[in-house]
């Protein structure tokens, strides 16, 4: 339950949460509640509230440490001087660029900050990714047209009702990537698995899928982040389909992000292939995040 004192992320705290960061001045896909949720014990998260905001405090499992994230809220309504949760040697993760710049203005020279470039969440403009248009993404393009020939273009909307579907594809990939000797694949697999199984729980997720041969071959899975903003948090594929995972991006793009100007495709966490295959989209900026630590 979310109150003042620091207790577990439970999925029935999703409405109590909502106002926290629907205040925030600048939403990241780290701090949706889906991802919070579906992430809180892969990271040993918990929370409370104090000061109109949200506090999110992640705990080293087997070791001593701990930090915190971003507190979520409306970071311009805070007298950050006087929060005795700023006591000098925390160190803050995942913090949004305009609460860096806000923090060395309230605290200046109390903060140190520091880069960290695998957690830039990347941004792409929605008619660039639904048109494939121009020659920088030429090739993307060849290779969609390549799978809508080979297979058509049957995209559905999920919806409870598709889950077994969905989750059965889950499965499937974490056999094909062996998850079971990669214990950061299977976290994310079990996160997925988490979300797609409290799909109506979850408010605000917009999802689609392909079908080919009679069968799911691939699943997008994302949420708004505020009006003009979506956030794709999972994507998956069978590998056997050439250019399903170029299809899944164009047709969750074109279909299911419509109504919206920037899809946010979240971060690389660091991994140079993941970067490589986001770059290789063209983004059109980044939302940037860094480590803060209080010195005084």
């Amino acid at each position: 339950m979310l109150t003042d004192a620091f207790s577990p992320i439970e999925l029935g705290d999703v409405a109590a949460y909502a106002p926290y960061f629907e205040a925030l001045p600048r939403r990241a896909a780290d701090y949706t509640f889906t991802n919070l949720w579906g992430w809180g014990m892969h990271y040993n998260l918990d929370w409370k509230t104090a000061h109109g905001l949200c506090w999110i405090r992640q705990r080293q499992i087997g070791g001593p440490g701990e930090c915190l994230w971003a507190p979520v809220g409306d970071w311009n309504a805070v007298d950050w001087a006087s929060l005795p949760e700023l006591r000098p040697g925390t160190k803050l993760i995942r913090v949004p660029e305009p609460l860096c710049d806000l923090l060395a203005e309230r605290l200046p020279g109390r903060v140190s900050i520091e880069e960290t470039r695998g957690q830039w969440e990347y941004l792409y403009m929605q008619d660039a990714l639904s048109t494939l248009s121009g020659g920088k993404l030429h090739k993307k393009k060849n290779h969609v047209n390549g799978y809508m020939k080979a297979y058509g273009e049957d995209y559905r909307e999920l919806t409870g009702e598709t889950m077994p579907e969905v989750l059965a594809l889950q499965q499937d990939w974490c056999k094909w990537r062996e998850c079971d000797k990669s214990p950061s694949l299977l976290a994310e697999s079990d996160v997925v698995t988490s979300v797609l199984r409290n799909w109506d729980a979850l408010p605000g997720l917009i999802g689609g899928a392909l079908y080919a041969d009679g069968q799911m071959v691939a699943f997008a899975v994302g949420e708004p982040l505020d009006e003009r903003t979506i956030v794709v948090h999972f994507e998956k594929g069978r590998p056997e389909y050439r250019g399903v995972y170029q299809a899944i991006n164009y047709c969750y793009a074109k279909y299911s992000a419509r109504a919206f100007t920037v899809i946010n495709r979240e971060q690389d966490a660091g991994e140079e292939g993941l970067r490589q295959a986001k770059e290789s989209y063209y983004p059109s900026g980044y939302l940037k995040k860094y480590a803060v630590t209080i010195l005084s």
